[in-house]
């Protein structure tokens, strides 16, 4: 493009630019704030405004700098400028805040001496916390012995990630710490206005200012962690991106040359998303732009759309800005809306303006209000459109419905977007979507680990680990991988593998599923009525056999790609009708191991299988991002992932208070005292406009026609309120919601899907004559009634079929807590009723940990060991003069039938009053989430809690026990971990007559 192509073809599109744009475009000198409300056309000022820079002046294109907030955004910017400069925009310089630092690093890497530095990878990151959290000395505030002792990772990593992003040191929250506490006494909040019980008015609330000092110290313990956890990463030549900023500012603020060096370069800098920019980025502008009184920089934002800035302190930097620039800012405020109609805008008004955080209430004489300038649409006067469902599923019926009748009226399904709070709403719409063929388009993060490509292939990779690691080590994932399409075995052969296998486990041919599997392989028929292995499983046992030999002998690399190669999964893939997207997450996967085994080149396989294994217990994702349709399909959208979209018909859904304002926010986390940051309101205020910001955010996507719908039930049947934003523009602008009811066909057509998604796998006919001798000799314990009654296929895999499963670390530890219990009974039955001290009841807990220590990491172990001391100890000073001597431990009851059905069970302890029986079982774990399984049948569990069925189980079992004349008359449930307030529990159940009869008949 020529500069005569150019200018012709930028004057074209300055022309189309209101006043207030143009305004902005042609003041290229000196600081500029733009406050750019939704749909006013913020990218189209800034890319005409650097075409103006380019044609106006002798500056170059490589001395302009636009900083953005994303990746998209970066995208989004360049192909907008094509549009003005043509392939010169290629050579302007935009950039993310982190690709920028980058790029100065590298440019300067014997400044910052950082070239033998790799970022931290999250699975590093992980291990150093954990580190780092065990080094805690006993007494440190942060420091757990139950339940997730981890517990801290993640406030830890978000406190000091947002440390690094704002630039705060731990001395300056310390400091803000202590101001915030002394200034306590002082708060409204923490005085009682007026008498109250023994209180008077005036006095302090001494209990909550503890409590919020508790608060602090907390916070206070965290913070000094974090110059520790630096020297960890320092010592082990890592970073992360937030230390990349942080870098460059203080190369910046240390050597004026480098500084100078790229002042000089970048004559104009333009900010885009600035009220999302972070402490540190901001920094980094003002360094960037510190040499001149009154720099050439353009800052674009919109206080009231910021939705990712940390802890509601949008504001500040804004008001920095123009405080700091005040003699020669010019601040331009685009008002003209050419996207939605003016009922759309008014409406969102209506939500905003409850705001106290926003620029218009702090800068006198702003104003903000949008006008619609579309003169397309700007006559129309349809009102937004609120819609009343009965519950969440009638209200997704009816959205499909009305979409598919505008898609019968010829409206483009890319002009239409549903819009929700959270994405399961999407998943779940997106099925209703399917059944009607209505073309969608979503877009969703998922775990590459999760997807059932994934897991597969990760349990092939644990299985093949295991047995080079010790022969028959993998036996018991082996049932499961035998199952895998890519083998064609089939079910019933591998499940009577399986049943021999464990036939030879009570006899003098004990075997594993992995021999038997390689004999059977190995014979041919022994006459023509004989019948020789499947060959499926022939061939599969001769593929793993191949790739267990294959482990020593190959790289990582090559074992992986021997597996998907020998195992027949890329063939399988790529006969698949989603092949797309199986080859998506097997490369996804597969790129992950070419990056482990780059970072560490001696990476072996059980190494990459720890790594996974890692990330599985912490709950991190391998990510992917899965795209279902393209962009011309109905679009799925979260209201965060909506921000900067617009479309004709949005349907605004799930607008009930309990996805908005009254959800309950996940727990953990460190409150950051106000005196930190700067700004008037509390933390509760600000999340709670910040959610309003979101929901503004929602409604000005609309173009002309916009749709909320809401719920008048939950799925159980209880009545839930709208969001309180909705009864706010009911309020305002006297919006009635229509109630929406569905024809019965119409129910009866959708209900009908949801019942076939719902329905549970059953056993084919097929196996019918293959399960019929198991169950003739099963015979039923309380565990297994449980698993029937939450899922009959688990019942049949791992009660009938017993598919091999290793011991889990809790389980292994509450067998080592049932041990010592059940020796100390016995000791003291053969000690003529006398206990045995303290440190034999440890030691006996010490001698099972010991014996099966196999089943423990070293970290688990020595966690398990010395948490296991501290809750014995305890345990045992809380009862060692209360226990009941007349005792049975340990038994076990067979050979009982109840409705014709054989039970059998063994009870940890029963405590005798004459021929009257209180069954006593031990359970280690959390008292609290044990609660719900105490509970008999209700409404909402009609089959009662495990806990429950296992009392009424056990009077069944004794009570029917023909040997004994015993008379369960209650279950004794005795919680061997203490509650949260360190005390420790029992909870007993009375059974009746009527539990009898209702656990009979579900045996």
């Amino acid at each position: 493009m020529t500069r005569a192509e150019q200018e012709a073809n930028f004057r074209s599109i300055y022309a189309g630019l209101n006043p207030q744009q143009q305004k902005a475009v042609d003041t290229i000198e000196g600081p500029v704030m733009v406050i750019a409300g939704p749909g006013t056309g913020k990218t189209q000022i800034l890319s005409a405004r650097i075409g103006k820079i380019l044609l106006e002046t002798d500056v170059l294109p490589e001395n302009i700098l636009c900083l953005t907030y994303t990746d998209a955004g970066v995208v989004a910017m360049r192909k907008r400028l094509q549009q003005f400069i043509g392939p010169d925009a290629y050579k302007v310089n935009i950039y993310t805040f982190h690709a920028f630092c980058n790029d100065i690093i590298q440019e300067n890497l014997s400044l910052f001496e950082k070239n033998a530095l790799d970022p931290i990878s999250d699975l590093e990151r992980i291990a150093l916390f954990k580190e780092l959290i065990n080094a805690f000395p006993k007494n440190h505030p942060l420091k757990r012995y139950r339940g997730d002792v981890y517990y801290e990772i993640n406030n830890l990593q978000n406190l000091f990630s947002t440390m690094k992003r704002e630039g705060w040191s731990s001395q300056q929250i310390e400091t803000a710490i202590d101001a915030y506490i002394n200034d306590l006494p002082n708060r409204d909040e923490f005085v009682y206005k007026k008498k109250f019980r023994d209180k008077q008015a005036g006095d302090l609330k001494e209990d909550k200012i503890n409590e919020e000092k508790e608060r602090m110290e907390k916070l206070r313990a965290a913070v000094k962690e974090f110059d520790r956890f630096q020297e960890m990463m320092r010592k082990r030549n890592r970073y992360d991106f937030d230390d990349m900023i942080n870098w460059v500012i203080r190369a910046f603020e240390t050597n004026s040359s480098l500084l100078s060096r790229y002042q000089e370069q970048f004559q104009y800098i333009l900010v885009d998303e600035y009220q999302d920019t972070s402490g540190t980025q901001n920094r980094l502008v003002e360094l960037l732009i510190s040499y001149w009184d009154a720099p050439n920089v353009f800052v674009v934002g919109d206080d009231d759309q910021s939705i990712y800035r940390f802890q509601g302190a949008n504001v500040a930097n804004m008001l920095s800005f123009a405080q700091q620039y005040q003699k020669d800012l010019l601040t331009v405020v685009l008002t003209q809306n050419y996207r939605s109609t003016q009922p759309i805008l008014d409406a969102s008004k209506t939500i905003i303006d409850k705001n106290e955080e926003r620029l218009v209430k702090q800068m006198p004489g702003l104003n903000k209000e949008l006008q619609s300038a579309n003169t397309k649409i700007n006559q129309l006067t349809h009102t937004p459109v609120l819609e009343l469902y009965n519950n969440q599923h009638e209200e997704m019926m009816g959205i499909t419905q009305r979409i598919e009748q505008l898609l019968q009226e010829s409206i483009a399904p890319g002009k239409i977007a549903v819009i929700y709070k959270e994405n399961k709403y999407g998943e779940e719409l997106a099925r209703y979507f399917r059944l009607k063929q209505i073309p969608f388009y979503s877009k969703r993060h998922v775990n590459i680990l999760e997807q059932p490509l994934g897991r597969q292939l990760v349990l092939m990779l644990q299985f093949l680990a295991a047995e080079h690691d010790t022969p028959y080590g993998g036996d018991e994932m082996l049932f499961e991988i035998l199952h895998f399409e890519w083998f064609h075995a089939k079910p019933i052969d591998i499940a009577r593998l399986s049943v021999e296998v464990a036939a030879k486990q009570f006899s003098d041919q004990k075997t594993s599923l992995r021999e038997l599997l390689y004999t059977k392989a190995q014979q041919p028929a022994k006459d023509l009525f004989s019948q020789a292995i499947d060959p499926a499983l022939k061939q599969a046992s001769n593929v793993l056999e191949n790739l267990i030999a294959a482990v020593p002998n190959n790289t990582l690399q090559q074992v992986f790609e021997l597996l998907i190669q020998q195992a027949g999964v890329l063939k399988y893939i790529m006969q698949h009708p989603e092949k797309h997207w199986l080859l998506r997450v097997l490369t996804g996967l597969f790129d992950f191991i070419k990056e482990e085994t780059r970072r560490n080149p001696m990476l072996t396989l059980a190494d990459l299988v720890g790594i996974l294994e890692l990330m599985e217990e912490e709950d991190l994702p391998l990510p992917l991002v899965q795209i279902n349709g393209n962009d011309s399909g109905v679009n799925l959208l979260t209201a965060h992932g909506s921000k900067g979209l617009e479309f004709k018909y949005v349907f605004f859904a799930g607008c009930n208070a309990g996805a908005w304002e009254k959800k309950r926010k996940p727990g953990g986390g460190y409150r950051l005292p106000d005196t930190l940051l700067g700004t008037t309101v509390s933390s509760t205020q600000a999340d709670a406009e910040e959610l309003r910001r979101l929901f503004y955010v929602a409604l000005t996507r609309a173009e002309q026609h916009l749709i909320l719908s809401y719920s008048r039930f939950n799925m159980d049947g209880k009545e839930i309120e709208p969001s309180m934003f909705v009864a706010e523009l009911q309020d305002q602008h006297g919006y009635a919601a229509e109630t929406i009811i569905l024809p019965a066909d119409t129910l009866d057509t959708f209900r009908a899907l949801q019942f076939m998604e719902q329905a549970r796998p059953e056993i084919s006919a097929a196996e019918e004559a293959f399960v019929a001798p198991l169950l003739d000799k099963f015979v039923m314990n309380v565990t297994a009634l449980n698993n029937y009654l939450k899922c009959p296929l688990n019942f049949y895999f791992n009660n009938l079929v017993r598919v091999p499963s290793g011991k889990s670390e809790a389980t292994e530890f509450g067998s080592a807590v049932h041990h010592a219990l059940q020796k100390l009974f016995e000791n003291m039955q053969q000690n003529n009723n006398v206990f045995a001290d303290k440190a034999a009841f440890i030691e006996d807990f010490n001698w099972y940990m010991h014996r099966h220590r196999e089943n423990f990491t070293k970290e688990q172990f020595d966690r398990r060991m010395e948490y296991g001391h501290e809750v014995l100890s305890n345990y045992y000073d809380t009862y060692i003069n209360q226990w009941n001597k007349i005792v049975a431990v340990e038994r076990s009851i067979r050979n009982v039938v109840v409705k014709g059905v054989p039970i059998k069970g063994k009870l940890d302890k029963l405590e005798f009053n004459g021929k009257q029986v209180n069954v006593v079982d031990y359970k280690t774990g959390d008292i609290d989430k044990a609660k719900n399984k105490l509970k008999p049948p209700h409404d909402k569990d009609p089959n009662g809690g495990d806990y429950w069925r296992q009392a009424v189980f056990y009077k069944l079992l004794v009570d029917n026990y023909q040997q004994k004349d015993w008379q369960v008359v209650s279950t004794e449930f005795d919680f061997i971990e203490p509650d949260k307030k360190k005390q420790y529990q029992k909870a007993k159940v009375v059974i009746t007559p009527e539990d009898t009869t209702t656990v009979s008949e579900q045996i």
